[in-house]
């Protein structure tokens, strides 16, 4: 279809969207990618990047105070929201420019504005129409808050980063990792933060130790934790918001920042004018090629309703790239994909759930392990990690690992490629450890925990 404008039309320019449109480039095609919002899609602007500087800056408050343990002493420091908030905005606008010098630099065509899909090979964006052999829908998604009288004055993640005013009282809806997050910042930064979630445990989906020595470790740090409560209503007073509970109760707050779900960014996309079928849950159904029911249409990444992780969609993207324009038979591998929650203290996790291993492989054996780390022996703070290691009896391989503590993602990883190896609890036995870490108990743990 050499009389088309592309070979290749991206709308969205998030973490898969560039990279596929960036390898395809390389590979010799015609690119074009359309933005409506911000370079670098959710990720960079109001997601893992904000998000992990926010963190740093709420880590903050307590190492000044555990700093008095080693012998140091001073004044109480001051936390000034505006200079976070004002250094975070200089860095996303640092890499909003460095992702349009990505895509510049392989000579991929850039257009600004949200774009439509008029037909199975044409967009178009504002006036102009645009041909292409293949259009790539890549738009993420996009935070949602249910309705309920007042919800109009709730907030969502793309809000939260950049707030005129700190919220000294905050109320957090939701239980994910978002949700959880959040709440662990902003207490960090010196908010009273209380979090509420309508079932009897969050970060649901995750490890039940884990989840359980979370709920504990994040209460301990002054979150107000809230289980099986949820919010019938928001009101405006003359001291706040204030927030009624299914309980009957009332909390009053400055803010309410709503984490309880996202959906795909599929508004006025044009799918009407097409056959790509969506799944029940709006998401839109792609095979393991990321084709739609549209032939000549692909999706990848958060809004084909897959793992919503930024890595996931970069794999995505680099494997569509691949195929489609390398002709090689690329697909992500989607096992053991580790992931973390930058909740305080972090989480990290990699491969199955206990009730998962069970599932699968029946006869499993469970390591545990949890302790006091050796920085706190001096700081005196009232903080536990917890580590769990699950094998497969029959096999001997280690299928999951999953832990609460400080740096945990950062363990994590190096853990997810000897799991992806397919490594032995005999090989992590035989693995000497670095001491002194909180790592080295991974190859230390020999006695299994003991069934009921």
């Amino acid at each position: 279809m050499s009389e088309l404008d592309f070979d290749l039309f991206v709308i969205g320019a998030g973490s898969g969207g560039v990279r596929a449109a960036r390898m395809a480039a390389g590979f010799g095609a015609r690119v074009a990618v359309a933005e409506d919002r911000y370079m670098g899609g959710t990720c960079v602007n109001v997601g893992c990047v904000p998000k992990k500087l926010y963190v740093y800056a709420s880590e903050y408050g307590k190492g000044f105070s555990d700093a008095r343990g080693f012998g140091w002493e001073g004044g109480k420091p001051t936390f000034h929201w505006n200079t976070l908030r004002d250094n975070k905005k200089t860095e996303i606008s640092r890499l909003n420019a460095i992702y349009r010098n990505l895509l510049s630099g392989v000579e991929a065509t850039l257009i600004d504005g949200r774009a439509r899909i008029v037909d199975a090979h044409t967009v178009a964006v504002g006036e102009r129409q645009y041909t292409a052999e293949r259009i790539l829908i890549a738009t993420g998604g996009w935070p949602h808050i249910p309705s309920f009288p007042g919800s109009e004055h709730a907030i969502t993640s793309n809000e939260i980063f950049d707030l005129e005013d700190f919220p000294r009282r905050l109320v957090v809806v939701g239980g994910g990792y978002i949700a959880v997050e959040f709440a662990g910042i902003f207490n960090g930064l010196g908010s009273q933060v209380t979090q509420l979630y309508r079932g009897p445990l969050f970060l649901r989906g995750f490890d039940p130790d884990i989840r359980a020595h979370a709920a504990r470790e994040i209460a301990k740090s002054g979150v107000n934790l809230q289980f099986e409560t949820n919010v019938t209503a928001i009101k405006r007073g003359s001291h706040g918001l204030q927030v009624e509970l299914t309980d009957g109760s009332t909390i009053e707050a400055d803010t309410v920042l709503y984490a309880t779900g996202r959906k795909p960014n599929l508004q006025g996309l044009g799918l009407e004018n097409v056959s790509v079928e969506l799944k029940p849950d709006g998401t839109i159904a792609v095979d393991e090629h990321f084709s739609t029911s549209e032939p000549g249409i692909f999706a990848l990444g958060d809004v084909t309703g897959g793992m919503e992780l930024t890595p996931v969609a970069l794999a995505e993207g680099m494997a569509f790239a691949r195929r489609q324009f390398d002709r090689q038979n690329a697909a992500p591998e989607y096992d053991f994909i580790p992931t973390a929650v930058f909740c305080q203290p972090n989480i990290g996790t990699v491969g199955f759930t206990e009730d998962e291993a069970r599932e699968r492989f029946g006869d499993i054996v469970l390591y545990k392990s949890s302790f006091k780390p050796m920085k706190h022996t001096l700081s005196g703070r009232d903080e536990r990690s917890f580590m769990k290691m699950i094998v497969d009896r029959e096999s001997d391989r280690v299928v999951g690992v999953h832990m609460v503590g400080p740096d945990a993602g950062e363990i994590m990883q190096g853990i997810a490629i000897a799991m992806k190896a397919g490594a032995t609890k005999a090989v992590f036995d035989n693995t000497i450890g670095i001491h002194p870490t909180a790592a080295e108990e991974f190859v230390t743990m020999r006695e299994p925990f003991p069934e009921d």
